[in-house]
């Protein structure tokens, strides 16, 4: 039985008070030696009840406590005692106190080992990103620099060598940029500068930057519904900020969408907000990567990733932009169904007496 040190105490002061009275009303003439006989007897016998009786309430919170332990351990939360707002037992609350401190440091060194590991992956991504353009720059200059005359390489040559390592340094610069933009984002170092603009020119204006790409694919470019395309679509955001984020989105739509396929920029306004929605039509994208598509560098396909440029931060970058403005990107995409990426924007607050 589980008895708590409350119940205990009550059932041996019920015990002491019952001894006592019976001894008063059955021997009120007791001799004295008889008495103190009966006194000790009844001292004996209630100190050996409380002695092995909270003996074994506190060795049994202390096999509690070690089991718990051995719990945490395992990682087997879900087996731990349920904890109460009150307890009058000093052991049990200790016990709980216990479970509780161990549990929350047992989850603080899991945290701290995961980002153990994503420290590691990420310092040995950032190394390889910036080896690659770097070391192509390095071969095109010193193939220039190790012709023994002006005969040595004719002038085409040399500038195409040249121009290969510029765009390879200017891949560099852009990496750096890139590292410096997230990090300033994850710090919140950098302040938005939240103005009113045309959702829809900036999304015209997108359009017109991959246009060219786009038109190597076969991909047509489409904005609905239609009408705004002449009514406009204010937002209140940061529209460099915002930019970067559509680039990055319709960038990655044309770029992994299906050739001769579509991709579909869908502006959807409520009365809270403007809802946008970019989707391709390409081969979609697995359970298993849609939750890390967000972290630095993380790529599907790596060996397609890079071969179509890019620094690998483009969404993670656009995540950080978005939560900056209190949203959020989501994710639908389903093996053949192409993928679809949406988040939100504030509108413009109408003035007392507005249209």
């Amino acid at each position: 039985m589980d008895f708590s040190s409350r119940t205990v105490a009550i059932l041996i002061a019920l015990l002491v008070a019952g001894v006592l009275t019976a001894c008063a009303l059955v021997v009120p003439g007791l001799p004295q030696r008889e008495a103190f006989l009966a006194g000790g007897i009844t001292v004996a016998a209630c100190f050996l009840l409380v002695y092995l009786t909270f003996e074994a309430l506190i060795f049994r919170e202390i096999n509690g406590i070690y089991a718990g332990l051995e719990h945490i351990k395992r990682k087997e939360f879900k087996k731990l005692s349920n904890k109460f707002l009150f307890r009058p037992e000093p052991v049990k609350r200790v016990r709980d106190e216990i479970l509780q401190m161990a549990e929350r440091r047992q989850q603080e060194i899991d945290e701290l080992k995961r980002l153990q590991a994503l420290r590691r992956e990420f310092l040995a991504d950032v190394s390889h990103e910036l080896k690659t353009p770097l070391f192509a720059a390095q071969g095109f200059v010193h193939t220039v620099l190790d012709a023994e005359g002006p005969d040595d390489i004719d002038p085409a040559t040399r500038h195409k060598f040249l121009t290969k390592a510029a765009t390879s340094l200017d891949t560099l610069d852009a990496l750096i940029q890139d590292l410096v933009t997230i990090s300033q984002l994850e710090q919140g170092v950098v302040r938005l500068r939240r103005q009113r603009f045309d959702l829809v020119a900036l999304v015209h204006e997108i359009f017109e930057l991959v246009e060219e790409k786009a038109r190597r694919r076969g991909t047509t470019l489409e904005l609905l519904p239609p009408k705004y395309a002449t009514t406009g679509l204010a937002v209140v955001a940061d529209r460099n900020r915002i930019r970067q984020v559509l680039i990055n989105l319709i960038d990655n739509a044309v770029k992994y969408g299906r050739d001769q396929g579509q991709v579909r920029v869908s502006l959807l306004e409520s009365n809270r907000g403007v809802r946008i929605v970019v989707r391709d039509d390409g081969p979609g994208i697995a359970p298993e990567h849609q939750v890390r598509i967000f972290e630095r560098f993380y790529r599907i396909d790596k060996s397609r990733s890079r071969e179509s440029g890019g620094s690998g931060l483009g969404l993670a970058i656009s995540k950080h932009i978005v939560e900056a403005h209190k949203s959020s990107i989501r994710v639908k995409s389903a093996a053949g169904e192409g993928t679809t990426m949406e988040f939100k924007l504030s509108k413009p607050k109408v003035a007392p007496g507005g249209a």
